[in-house]
């Protein structure tokens, strides 16, 4: 029978990362809502854009803020031919560092040109501003050559608000194709039998579960494949109260780290069928499966394990595992 191959399938990290700003960040986005650029003056007069909060030299907040032009030189560039969701154009473009008039350290920021031929080092660019100014970094749609920029795109923003700018909300998107290792795509495929297939290091004779291709004891492959119990020990646990974005169950709930039957590594899940305030180390847990024909070559086949009724585990079983 021939060897099947290794499964893979598209994923996507998403989330809103959400911080304040702080005065002198505050003071930058509140300028680029205002379309200026501040910079902030350092101990040794140097001029940097966007300002740091603190002195890399001095350790002190960084509290002279000056303004700068909104166009200066192209110091370094890379062309992108193949843009992707969520960069500042849609087309082939360059990522240049560009050192605004009256800064001494460049800005990371998009230029856009028609080919990478009409990008050069020296390239004289101002910046290309939004119609509608949030307070962010993208206000500042692109840079383009001086010479054929508009002349709006340097026009002051009017009717934008005096109030500062304290928070900034960043949307982040990560979308990639995961390929699990041979060892990962026979767990995955075991799972879509109803088992919990685990790796066996010839040498130390530890059981990784989900398998690892080598022990990281001693750096050999696994070679041996064990299926092990789906019920097992909680080692360590957290109770989540706080709510988030995307969260599918209600808090409070636990996820813990359970020692399998047959392992020699915990593995992370969820526990429910128990208030949370009485999960505890050495509870005993089974896994709890969904019905079969929701079943596939994933983790959450296993809904969540649940306690078994069992006396704890001792103390001494699962000591190393914390």
């Amino acid at each position: 029978m021939a060897e099947l191959g290794t499964l893979h399938a598209p994923l996507k990290v998403e989330f809103d990362y959400t911080r304040s700003l702080g005065p002198t960040l505050s003071e930058f986005m509140s300028g680029l809502r205002r379309h200026q650029v501040v910079g902030g003056r350092l101990a040794d007069g140097t001029v940097v854009v966007p300002p740091p909060e603190y002195d890399p030299q001095t350790l002190d907040p960084v509290k002279d803020l000056v303004p700068v032009a909104d166009e200066g030189i192209v110091q370094s560039w890379t062309w992108v031919p193949e843009p992707v969701k969520g960069q500042p154009l849609d087309r082939p473009f360059a990522w240049a560092l560009v050192l605004l008039d009256g800064a001494d350290r460049p800005l990371l920021h998009a230029v856009a040109v028609d080919s990478s031929d009409a990008i050069e080092t020296g390239l004289r660019v101002r910046a290309r501003w939004s119609d509608e100014p949030a307070g962010a970094i993208t206000d500042i749609r692109w840079f383009e050559p001086a010479d054929v920029a508009s002349t709006s795109s340097t026009t002051a923003s009017t009717g934008s608000t005096t109030e500062a700018v304290d928070g900034i909300i960043s949307p982040v998107h990560l979308d990639y194709d995961y390929a699990a290792s041979p060892e990962e795509s026979k767990f995955f495929r075991g799972l879509a039998d109803g088992k919990i297939l685990g790796q066996r290091c010839p040498k130390c004779q530890k059981v990784y579960v989900p398998p690892r291709g080598a022990c990281p004891v001693d750096g050999v492959p696994t070679t041996d494949e064990v299926e092990v119990a789906d019920h097992g020990t909680v080692t360590t646990f957290c109770i989540v109260n706080v709510p988030f974005l995307g969260q599918k169950i209600e808090p409070p709930y636990v996820s813990a780290y359970v020692l399998l039957d047959g392992a020699d590594i915990a593995f992370l899940h969820l526990i429910l069928g128990v208030e949370a305030s009485e999960v505890r180390m050495g509870m005993r847990v089974k896994a709890v499966w969904k019905p079969r024909d929701e079943w596939g070559t994933t983790i959450e086949n296993i809904s969540h394990f649940e306690p078994t009724g069992e006396p704890d585990a001792d103390f001494e079983s699962y000591r190393i595992h914390l």
